[in-house]
């Protein structure tokens, strides 16, 4: 019953990870059709964004932590992509170089975006599946 309550617990921060980034996606959509300017667009992106690393690193040590390694693997990529995001000081978005930068950005939360619902689909298969290992 216990696992059960770890993928439980992985799935809901998961489900916040996307929030984050469907987040952060939204803003720079307002930007791109103007509904916003830069300054708005990047400080609302800008102040989500550690929240978003923290939660992601957390999540990757409650994998370990739980001892599912393979999901810990798994997660490793981009936890690793947010370190060296971090450590070249490219992790917040520049006002001056927003709208230079929109496509790129964009594409990068894409994918982040695909990568999260990748790893939601395996913590709900797993939720699943020790749900009903514990029903037998």
């Amino acid at each position: 019953m216990g696992d059960l309550y770890t993928w439980l617990i992985s799935f809901f921060i998961l489900i916040a990870l996307l929030v984050i980034v469907v987040f952060q996606l939204m803003c720079l959509a307002d930007l791109e059709f103007d509904y916003i300017n830069p300054y708005d667009s990047s400080s609302r992106i800008n102040r989500v964004v550690m929240p978003e690393f923290v939660t992601q690193a957390a999540l990757c040590l409650f994998h370990l932590v739980t001892g599912h390694w393979v999901m810990s693997l798994i997660c490793a990529p981009y936890l690793y992509y947010n370190v060296r995001l971090y450590q070249r000081r490219q992790h917040l978005v520049d006002v001056t170089e927003i709208f230079n930068l929109l496509h790129w950005e964009k594409k990068q939360r894409l994918f982040k975006l695909a990568y999260l619902i990748f790893l939601l689909f395996l913590s709900l298969f797993w939720m699943i599946y020790s749900a009903l290992e514990d029903d037998e």
